[in-house]
């Protein structure tokens, strides 16, 4: 519209300026001389100057009638300012001479968000923030409808900012950088869930840097420091007492080992005592029934046998009686 009523302006000065002439005549003044004076009106010339106007008129008409939508944005046609129900997809269009279109980007796009929060220990945090957004091309006519062109700064910014400060003030200031992941699924969430209603989606939401105050930081420092001690004192005293534990099981293996040492010796003498006291008790009992034998088998004959065979010619000295109450000495 705004090439329609330029080239209307255009043609307008063009059929003024160069269609109008200022009406003139020839006087005679009281010398006799001959004079050419303006009237004051003004004729139109010939037509090659309304021709031209209307030439300039024509061009800026269908120039005004054609429209081009780049790719990846959305047409949304107005007329006079009220939205018009079609919209116009990517490539050229042509539309009324009084017409207007505004294009609405449907790619991602990214914005860079610098702000502050306050943790649940009240920590001030400075955050840099980038976000990926885009906006339905289906709704893309609703959302200029009902927010306009200023989306982003009408919905979009106010909310990642309340969100962000919302996720922020529930952990403490130490938590804080651990969770970043967690923070930005967080105040992403929350976001998209506010902005479906817009058709904008929230493509991600990165939080790129969190600083906090340098006695904030001094505090943390220390604070590293001083467990960074109290770990290495604890992992000095758990080595030293791993090994006196080392040390004692040590002592209790070879205690245990000698102890068993003396038990596996003591069992063993006592098998061999029990051995040997079988073998004895065996070897009596084969000579007690050695002699059983023996004595069952010898008769008065067989004793006098042997005692013959193993007399040596010699007569002893002395004999009993046969009474046996009295000796007799035979060597008188």
């Amino acid at each position: 519209m705004f090439i329609l009523i330029l080239g209307l302006i255009a043609a307008v000065i063009l059929f003024v300026v160069l269609g109008l002439q200022p009406e003139e005549k020839t006087v005679t003044d009281a010398r006799g001389n001959t004079v050419t004076k303006k009237t004051g009106r003004y004729n139109w010339k010939t037509r090659s100057a309304q021709s031209l106007a209307l030439l300039v008129l024509a061009a800026a008409v269908v120039l005004g009638s054609v429209t081009v939508v780049p790719t990846g944005n959305t047409g949304i046609v107005t007329t006079f300012g009220k939205v018009e129900e079609r919209t116009l997809g990517a490539g050229a269009h042509l539309i009324l001479p009084w017409q207007e279109v505004v294009k609405m980007d449907n790619r991602t796009q990214k914005v860079e968000i610098v702000t502050q929060a306050f943790s649940s220990d009240i920590q001030q945090v400075d955050l840099k923030l980038s976000v990926n957004y885009c906006i339905d091309q289906e709704t893309a006519q609703e959302l200029y409808r009902t927010v306009g062109i200023h989306y982003y700064e009408n919905v979009m910014y106010p909310r990642i900012l309340e969100n962000t400060k919302a996720v922020f003030s529930r952990y403490t200031a130490e938590n804080l950088i651990a969770k970043r992941n967690a923070l930005s699924d967080l105040i992403a969430e929350n976001t998209s869930e506010d902005m479906k209603p817009y058709g904008i989606t929230i493509v991600s939401i990165a939080i790129e840097d969190i600083d906090f105050t340098d006695a904030f930081t001094t505090a943390v420092e220390a604070k590293q420091v001083a467990a960074q001690n109290k770990l290495t004192a604890e992992t000095e005293q758990a080595q030293k007492t791993m090994e006196e534990e080392a040390t004692a099981r040590r002592a209790v293996i070879a205690a245990n080992a000698e102890a068993e040492k003396a038990v596996i010796a003591a069992n063993a003498e006592l098998e061999v005592v029990k051995v040997q006291a079988e073998a004895a008790l065996y070897a009596g009992e084969k000579e007690a029934e050695m002699n059983k034998r023996i004595s069952e088998s010898l008769t008065s004959g067989l004793i006098q046998y042997y005692w013959i065979k193993q007399w040596d010619g010699i007569l002893p000295s002395t004999v009993l009686g046969d009474g046996q109450s009295y000796m007799i000495d035979l060597t008188d």
